[in-house]
């Protein structure tokens, strides 16, 4: 059985965790099949955006401490070597694939949950919800599925530093004063406000908006320069797609653009 439900309608696939009753907490085998399945979802043609959430009062409050960090002594460091690039593959697949993710962060999203919102192209947030990377609260480090590359990039270098050496829990007005979260909603619109994101996103030029996340992706590591003249091939490559002709015709035609 598996551990989040996936339905799609009208182009937005809709991920919900599914155990509700341990605030969605992941196991061995949910990391595995969410790895998997953001690897292989990009490939859909009936999926044009996705919106990711949690079932219940939370989001997903990270390892399972019982089915997860129990289970970790007994591994060697290549069976921890294996687990560890297991995670960091749920989030560089979030991050490569081409649809948009939207998360909806219904409620607590802690350690591994907080990496995984902060992995989505944005984040609707309940005023009820709150984010901790607390990572060095059980010993570990504080950079872990690359959370110091992403959290930098999303609230700046001492925020990121803040939140990922002291592990502190912040609440979602917090998070939206330092751009964690894109909107902050009251509980029961959460849902409602990720899918309409989603929806919009879904009747954009699909093409140009998967160039938009790789080339977010990419430019990191790049020069100015580099980032110029990346941007510059993409763009010139997205104007060759039939999306680009479709919206002049639109236009003259006085008509919205259908993008393919």
């Amino acid at each position: 059985m598996s551990a989040f439900r996936f339905e799609v309608s009208e182009g937005v696939g809709t991920v919900t965790l599914d155990r509700p009753d341990r605030l969605n907490a992941l196991t061995f085998e949910v990391y595995a099949e969410l790895r998997d399945f953001f690897r292989d979802v990009g490939a859909r043609g009936d999926v044009r955006a996705i919106v990711l959430t949690g079932a219940g009062r939370g989001f997903c409050s990270g390892g399972d401490v019982h089915d997860i960090i129990g289970k970790l002594f007994e591994k060697d460091m290549a069976g921890l070597l294996e687990f560890t690039r297991m995670t960091g593959a749920l989030v560089e697949n979030i991050r490569r694939c081409p649809k948009p993710v939207v998360a909806a962060v219904n409620g607590v999203a802690a350690g591994a949950g907080a990496v995984i919102a902060l992995a989505c192209d944005m984040r609707v947030v309940s005023d009820k919800a709150s984010f901790a990377f607390l990572f060095v609260k059980v010993g570990l480090s504080g950079a872990d599925m690359g959370a110091a590359w992403l959290l930098p990039r999303v609230v700046g270098s001492g925020r990121a530093s803040e939140l990922l050496l002291t592990g502190e829990r912040i609440d979602a007005t917090e998070a939206h004063r330092i751009g964690l979260a894109n909107r902050v909603v009251a509980p029961d619109r959460v849902l409602a406000e990720a899918h309409a994101i989603a929806d919009a996103l879904a009747k954009g030029p699909a093409f140009g908006l998967a160039m938009t996340k790789e080339m977010l992706n990419s430019e990191a590591d790049l020069t100015l320069q580099g980032a110029i003249e990346a941007e510059a091939q993409a763009q010139a490559i997205c104007m060759q797609h039939p999306d680009f002709r479709e919206f002049y015709d639109a236009f003259v035609s006085k008509r919205p653009p259908r993008f393919k």
